[in-house]
């Protein structure tokens, strides 16, 4: 069943997914050569305790830490720990948080020191997707417009969708119904109406659009060991458009992207 959220609803996930935002951009400053993935989570952990707010992520089904974080060829869901960040690599940092009731979720893929020109263009492509995406979430659109949208931008710039990783519902539970999956028909899922709140979030690989899940039950990564890439937008369906709840501008503005 689809839990349909009221404005004032849709309020507290925009106050929890601003949240989350500013926690990427707190764990984008230490992001370099030599930092380790748990100090990262550290970070990110002491700062969402401090804005009176709980990691969502920490404790749910058993996962031990406050961050997803994963590197390169980890697609989603890595565990953090004293590996250290090397140059040329790329982290996906997913975050979520509950304050007031309420769960906001976004997450964000950083280069660390020189990335090769390749990879920069699964991450372009990969952010795309997902702008190009939520530009399709509109009230009497379908699901599968925005599945669509993002796995046409991503396979027509020579790069694969990861099939069995999805986008979901979220409010007073971290993933509700509906499931929102990156690949799809123009025409095909449930309509878009006012109230509904997704996380969209395309994962898109380099090489093969294969995944398989490591030894610790948690982390998933590409068949072919090449880097994948990863960006989440909270998002609420509005009476004429798309509101997006969270923001990577927080983000930006510490790395200084244009």
């Amino acid at each position: 069943m689809i839990y349909y959220k009221t404005p004032e609803e849709i309020e507290f996930i925009r106050e929890s997914s601003l949240l989350v935002a500013k926690t990427l951009a707190e764990v984008s400053k230490l992001i370099r050569p030599g930092v380790t993935t748990l100090a990262l989570d550290k970070c990110a952990e002491e700062f969402i305790l401090d804005h009176h707010a709980k990691p969502a992520f920490k404790g749910y089904h058993g996962f031990p830490n406050s961050l997803c974080i994963s590197v390169n060829a980890e697609v989603v869901h890595g565990i953090p720990s004293n590996r250290a960040l090397i140059d040329g690599d790329i982290v996906s940092v997913d975050c979520g948080v509950l304050k007031n009731g309420f769960y906001g979720d976004s997450a964000y893929t950083f280069t660390v020191g020189e990335v090769k020109d390749e990879i920069l263009k699964l991450l372009q492509i990969t952010k795309e997707s997902l702008l190009l995406g939520i530009a399709k979430a509109l009230p009497g659109n379908r699901l599968g417009d925005v599945s669509h949208a993002i796995q046409e931008h991503a396979e027509k710039n020579g790069f694969s969708v990861v099939r069995e990783m999805v986008g979901h519902g979220i409010g007073r539970n971290l993933h509700e119904k509906p499931e929102v999956p990156n690949y799809g028909k123009r025409g095909s899922g449930i309509i878009l109406k006012e109230g509904l709140v997704i996380a969209i979030e395309p994962m898109i690989n380099f090489g093969k659009k294969n995944i398989r899940q490591g030894k610790d039950g948690w982390t998933i990564t590409t068949i072919d060991g090449l880097p994948s890439a990863h960006f989440e937008h909270t998002i609420a369906i509005g009476n004429e458009k798309s509101d997006v709840l969270s923001t990577f501008a927080y983000i930006e503005e510490v790395l200084q992207v244009s």
